[in-house]
This record gives C-alpha cells, sequence and structure tokens, in this order.
C-alpha cells in the first residue's frame, strides 16, 4: 500500500534551495528577486540571530495597501516574524502540526541547521495524495471593512490542515475567514477559522459562457480543535482507500 501525505518526510515535499537577502534590502528588489526566482518567499537575515520572511501577502498588505513606495521600504520593516524552521527529515504531519499550531503558512527546512528548502501550506493542501469532492459549505469574512454574511461554496479539496474552495468570491491572500461544512457519516459539523493562502481564476467553461467565473481559493486552517483534526484525517485516510465509483 503506498504511503499517505503524512507519513512522507519534509524533504519530499518540499521545494529545494532557499534565497536569502539582508534586512537592508528594499521592497522593489526583493520583490523582482522573488519573481525572477520564481520562489513563495525570501529569507530575511537581519542579524546573525534576526530572520524573518518576505511574501508577496507581505508587500500587498503591508505596502501596497498604505501607498507606500516600494523602492523607500527596506524589506526589514515587513517582513514577518518569528520564521518557522523544519528538520528535512521530520514527517510531514509534524510539519501540519507546527503551521496549525503557529498559524504560519511557511516552513523554512534545515538540514543540520543550514537552510535547503521551502515548505508551504500550498504544498501540503495541493499534495499529489488528494481527490475530487465536493462538499458544500459557506464561507464569511472576518474582516471588519466587510459584510459578515456567509456565502455559498464548494470545498474541492480538504485535509486536516486546510481546505481548496470553489466560489463566486474574490478574496486577498490574508484574508481572514470562517468556514462552515459537513462531512457524510460524520454527525457533528464543521465551524473553522482560517485564512486565505492564495487564490486563482478558473478559465470559465467554454460551453456555458452566461455563468459568473470562479475562483479556486486555498485557506490554511488556524482553530481547528485536536479532535477535529484527528475526524478529518480519519476520514480522508477513509474516503481515500474507498474505491471510486
Amino acid at each position: 500500500m503506498a504511503a499517505h501525505q503524512w507519513d512522507t518526510v519534509v524533504a519530499q515535499m518540499m521545494t529545494p534551495g532557499v534565497v536569502q537577502i539582508p534586512g537592508d534590502v528594499s521592497v522593489a528588489e526583493a520583490a523582482s528577486l522573488m519573481e525572477r526566482e520564481r520562489t513563495p518567499c525570501l529569507l530575511v537575515k537581519d542579524t546573525e540571530s534576526s530572520y524573518g520572511l518576505m511574501t508577496p501577502t507581505d508587500i500587498v498588505r503591508k505596502v501596497v495597501a498604505q501607498g507606500l513606495e516600494p523602492d523607500d521600504i527596506e524589506v526589514r520593516t515587513i517582513m514577518t516574524q518569528p520564521v518557522q524552521f523544519i528538520e528535512y527529515d521530520r514527517l510531514i504531519d509534524e510539519a501540519s502540526s507546527l503551521m496549525m499550531a503557529s498559524g504560519s503558512p511557511i516552513l523554512i527546512v534545515t538540514k543540520e541547521e543550514l537552510p535547503v528548502g521551502v515548505l508551504t501550506v500550498r504544498d501540503l493542501i495541493r499534495s499529489p495524495h488528494r481527490w475530487s469532492v465536493r462538499i458544500p459549505a459557506t464561507i464569511r469574512m472576518l474582516e471588519e471593512s466587510t459584510p459578515r454574511q456567509e456565502t455559498s461554496v464548494t470545498i474541492i479539496q480538504l485535509s486536516h490542515i486546510g481546505a481548496v474552495i470553489e466560489s463566486e468570491l474574490s478574496l486577498l491572500a490574508g484574508t481572514p475567514v470562517t468556514i462552515h461544512f459537513s462531512l457524510p457519516d460524520l454527525p457533528t459539523p464543521f465551524t473553522v477559522r482560517g485564512t486565505v493562502v492564495a487564490q486563482q481564476l478558473r478559465e470559465p467553461d467554454s460551453l456555458n459562457m452566461v455563468s459568473p467565473p470562479l475562483s479556486v481559493i486555498e485557506i490554511q486552517f488556524s482553530s481547528l480543535s485536536s479532535s477535529g483534526q484527528s475526524a478529518i484525517k480519519a476520514w480522508v485516510l477513509r474516503s481515500a482507500r474507498e474505491p471510486s465509483e
């Protein structure tokens, strides 16, 4: 029987290589480097013992949304701290637990304390060990500037650390949300806080151009209890073993 996602080790799912920069680099320079290297983040070494991460979300929410000039801002002023590190030979289950406990969507992978790779929550949610599901759910945005109304969505991928949903909504990375759903054969519904990790627009169906475009939105859970994690993990394992119809 093939190993499941959480039986593998971090090295098998990480993106090799870490791009490291000093803290006094401008946000504009760092953004160009991130795009050129096609990396999900930059590791900022501000001092010998002080590290931070810079991600596209940091740029959008802390620079662009504030009307600041990226050429005038040093990355040390917007970097996210603390950085979460994990050794390359640890189990993926430990990585997902660390992400859940810290709320960080990115782990820097080390080998003998030297950075060797990056593991993101997207790597875990969109792992090869998945299958198509269609679970009705509702989602509510938690930011003060947005209406607190629930919107119907569809979960198309699910794990104990996050979900991928299909929706007419457009949500920026970093948006806090609450998602409510029930799983077949489980009596208790789930209401989970989470954070939007990424969004992409799905190509419209050429046979049904009248329908509004749908977004595929990836959400990292942040408030799921240990019992809730175990229940979802068990449901995922059971569903993965069942033959598809």
